[in-house]
């Protein structure tokens, strides 16, 4: 059961007492569809090494994240050493004995960004190396800018660029009965915000400009 006491599905490993745990569980294939950069959005629980009597010298309290891009689904064919590793994932909280004894489980949530993303599509994988741990969800999701009109120029949504630091410049088109000053402009940040608009248009001659359109 998870914090409130809800029932829960998980893929999970406890093998602490062996060492050289190499444990895999791998996603299906995941299109991207346009997005340059993604997130996974990952739920665990992890349990306590200390909690455990004579684990300490093999279980582990993190696990590993990777990805593989590809242009199509690999099926079973995908190696291990294809995946490149995203990071090392460790938990806030971990539950004990006595977690377990009311059958409460302490969830984790992290976070991590995937890319940049070139190919058709990915796969994300996990890899456990003794830790005793389950994975309750995975959500993959993109960000990207919403459409919007400003200056009375009309913005298409956009997605995002593929690091934190991109920013994808969009041009605007003029909404009906008006006509460009200076070429409309924004820029969509890697948090799917619009920054540093440039340009704008103007009512075009016998309209007038009332918000977001011209009448």
């Amino acid at each position: 059961m998870d914090e409130f006491f809800q029932p829960i599905h998980t893929y999970q490993v406890c093998n602490v007492m062996t060492a050289n745990q190499n444990n895999w569980l791998r996603t299906s294939w995941i299109q991207r569809h346009g997005a340059h950069r993604v997130y996974a959005e990952i739920r665990f629980t992890l349990r306590d090494c200390n909690s455990m009597p004579g684990v300490l010298g093999t279980c582990k309290e993190t696990f590993n994240l990777y990805y593989l891009q590809s242009d199509r689904d690999l099926g079973s064919t995908t190696r291990e050493s294809q995946f490149v590793k995203i990071d090392t994932i460790a938990a806030d909280e971990s539950f004990t004995n006595v977690d377990l004894g009311v059958r409460r489980l302490k969830l984790n949530t992290e976070v991590r960004g995937v890319g940049p993303l070139t190919k058709r599509g990915f796969y994300l994988a996990f890899q456990d190396i003794g830790a005793c741990i389950a994975v309750v969800s995975v959500r993959v999701y993109y960000k990207k800018c919403p459409a919007m009109v400003r200056n009375l120029a009309a913005f298409s949504g956009a997605v995002t660029g593929a690091d934190s630091s991109s920013l994808v410049e969009v041009r605007g088109e003029c909404v009906a009965h008006s006509e460009e000053r200076d070429t409309p402009k924004m820029y969509c940040s890697a948090e799917g915000e619009w920054l540093v608009p440039i340009g704008k248009c103007v009512c075009s001659a016998g309209y007038e400009e009332r918000k977001v359109a011209c009448s």
